[in-house]
């Protein structure tokens, strides 16, 4: 008896066609993955009113290698303090209208009020209830050729739209939407990169952590950027 047998039908693409829509295809689905994680990450600090963590800050520019550790503190609304200890010890901080910059043992304390500031450290303030990535950064995608340092973790890039000196930020992201690397990298070749551990969320944190007066004897100053 004879057997009917279905034919498949196979559509035979060009390598150039198949190279455009992979091409197309690909970064689609980049910018989609992109959009999932950076709304789990708005997600997840948009519920937190406090946030401590310590960090190291490593920077490397202009034959300069430095490495920095301390504690950061975060509090809503766009409350910071950055305590370094090691190597040596500095404050940075800001009550949410007021940025201060000191360094205990000189005569001088910088201040300059938030609006005003141009820090890469001040939009982690920020981080707390206003988080949107997709608004914050422009071309946010998924960093294909950049490997998380952990397992499971996903890199992001993206260009920030308040800093016009930045060539593209990179931002590893945890599967929880935390982060734990957000490394800057700068159009004078320079890099800063910082790293968080140790976070504990919606710790008690007094607002008197987040003022500064200066000590005995050392003088306020205006200062448009408050540097390291």
């Amino acid at each position: 008896m004879a057997m009917n047998a279905k034919k498949s039908v196979f559509i035979k693409l060009s390598p150039g066609i198949l190279a455009l829509a992979l091409g197309v295809l690909v970064p689609a689905f980049a910018d989609t993955e992109a959009s999932r994680i950076a709304a789990r990450v708005d997600a997840h600090y948009d519920h937190l009113r406090t946030l401590q963590a310590d960090f190291t800050e490593i920077y490397i520019g202009a034959g300069i290698s430095r490495s920095e550790s301390g504690t950061l503190w975060l509090k809503r609304p766009g409350r910071m303090r950055w305590e370094y200890r090691q190597p040596r010890e500095k404050l940075f901080l800001s009550d949410g209208s007021t940025a201060w910059f000191y360094v205990p043992g000189e005569k001088q304390a910088r201040k300059t009020a938030v609006k005003k500031l141009e820090d890469l450290r001040s939009p982690l303030a920020y981080l707390l209830g206003r988080t949107k990535l997709q608004k914050e950064f422009t071309g946010l995608s998924v960093a294909q050729d950049v490997s998380p340092e952990a397992p499971g973790d996903v890199v992001l890039r993206g260009v920030p739209r308040r800093f016009g000196n930045i060539d593209q930020v990179l931002m590893e992201v945890t599967a929880e939407g935390r982060f734990v690397r957000i490394l800057v990298a700068q159009d004078d070749g320079s890099t800063t990169e910082f790293r968080f551990e140790h976070e504990q969320e919606n710790v008690m944190i007094p607002d008197q952590r987040f003022r500064f007066s200066p000590p005995p004897g050392v003088e306020a100053v205006e200062a448009d950027q408050l540097g390291q």
